[in-house]
């Protein structure tokens, strides 16, 4: 069948199996799946010829040797080499890569941010995007850097691939379409997606104007966390994840593809779409997950555990039980804890935590943390609620409750996250965050006892 996806009209396999059309159920499958009937090999990966004349290639995510390494074969109209002619440089001066530290910038403290102002400019996925923090450093493949993006309009026969990294998108606002090599996914406010590094995708705006979050993640890529004692059910179940059916462009047209590689951006023309991978099978592709299928689990008597158990995908490092980029989602749940102070305690840890609100009030944060938000606290740096949240806790009765209307989430590292010129001067910086603490009263009197 026919899909009109504007402006390019892709074409979609004529039957898509799973459990929802156009998608394929799983995490990390090896998947297999064409968009014309016979366009897939069987037995053999590199057949001498290829139905329809079609060019085999393969395309690695992992090293060749890890123990499952990431790879997906695909079958295309014409070898991606072709989409590499002579590159020039670009200025997209808002994207920041690690390591970027500004020595006039100071990244200790705790921060908060207002929401970024959607904009009447024309911005695509590309110019809108703006660098708020970045950590570690991309040419030894670690670390991360977390992004706002802005879009008011589709890319027209322009194409993205990043060497970089792989992408995680948090959409807070409006609708997109990302129209990769691989297939369609589309995106809305309570789902993610996961792009990896080297895939070639156009952004198309579906309702705007847009904006949310984007973790770019230098490193290991992200997988599921390693559940210990709670056993193979609950938190995100790998059926819940979506992986998009086979679809092709075959479309003669000037167009224009722009590569992120170590920091810098280069734009070359070709003249072709380079979406023309018509069949493909492999475990490294893109997918969606609608964090409303999210099962939180927690502490039935007293206390609570700690945030890891809130870890919706990790991205491990090269210290075991040390993650390069945890992916944590505070999302509607009950609290039943007896004789416990239930928000989030005060803690410093060696991990340097980004929270972004999607919808809703974060129950540590009644006031300040708003919807499309962001805060910083890094590395070793003390916080937790703010009066308001303490005193209400500590007063509560502790009958179940159920926090409704609240979905945050936090991309968490082990490295600083260092503020980009963006953070520390345009974007709408909370000046008088640290005053939330302010009001916090000695309470101590030297007797023993509950007050």
């Amino acid at each position: 069948m026919t899909f009109d996806a504007r402006p390019s009209g892709l074409i979609r396999a004529a039957a898509a199996v799973g459990t929802q059309v156009g998608y394929m159920p799983g995490f990390g499958n090896d998947f297999e799946t064409e968009a014309l009937p016979g366009a897939l090999p069987q037995g053999q990966n590199s057949p001498q010829r290829c139905a329809y004349g079609l060019y085999a290639e393969q395309l690695s995510g992992t090293a060749f040797t890890r123990p499952r390494p990431a790879r997906t074969w695909c079958y295309r109209i014409r070898p991606s080499v072709r989409h590499s002619a002579r590159f020039r440089r670009l200025d997209l001066p808002y994207w920041k890569t690690a390591p970027h530290v500004l020595p006039d910038i100071v990244s200790l403290g705790q921060y908060r941010w207002d929401p970024v102002p959607l904009p009447e400019a024309p911005l695509t996925w590309l110019t809108g995007m703006r660098t708020m923090t970045t950590a570690g450093d991309v040419t030894t493949q670690t670390g991360m850097a977390a992004h706002l993006y802005l879009v008011t309009r589709s890319m027209q026969d322009d194409y993205f691939y990043s060497a970089d990294g792989e992408l995680l998108v948090v959409p807070q606002t409006g609708r997109l379409r990302f129209c990769t090599e691989l297939g369609v996914i589309d995106l809305e406010p309570k789902e993610i997606a996961l792009l990896p590094r080297g895939l070639v995708y156009r952004v198309e705006l579906l309702e705007g104007p847009a904006r949310g979050f984007v973790c770019e993640n230098y490193g290991q890529t992200f997988e599921l966390p390693y559940r210990g004692p709670i056993g193979a059910n609950c938190l995100a179940n790998p059926r819940d994840f979506r992986t998009p059916v086979a679809a092709f462009e075959d479309r003669e047209t000037p167009s224009r593809v722009v590569v992120k590689w170590c920091g810098q951006f280069h734009e070359t023309a070709i003249g072709h779409s380079p979406l023309d991978v018509v069949a493909w099978h492999g475990n490294y592709a893109p997918c969606k997950y609608d964090l409303r299928s999210y099962a939180p689990v927690g502490a039935i008597l007293f206390d609570h555990p700690d945030p890891s158990i809130f870890t919706v995908l990790t991205a491990p490092s090269g210290v075991e039980g040390t993650a390069n980029i945890d992916f944590v989602l505070f999302r509607e749940r009950w609290l039943v804890a007896e004789h416990s102070f239930r928000p989030p305690w005060y803690h410093r840890n060696i991990m340097s935590e980004l929270m972004g609100n999607i919808y809703g009030r974060y129950d540590a944060k009644p006031q300040g943390f708003v919807p499309g938000g962001l805060s910083l606290h890094n590395m070793m740096l003390p916080h937790g609620p703010d009066r308001q949240a303490f005193e209400a806790a500590s007063t509560a009765e502790l009958a179940p409750e159920k926090l409704d209307n609240t979905m945050s989430f936090m991309f968490e590292t082990r490295f600083p996250q260092h503020l980009t010129e963006f953070a520390a001067r345009e974007a709408p910086l909370q000046d008088d965050y640290i005053d939330c603490w302010a009001s916090l009263e000695k309470k101590f009197d030297g007797t023993p006892g509950v007050k």
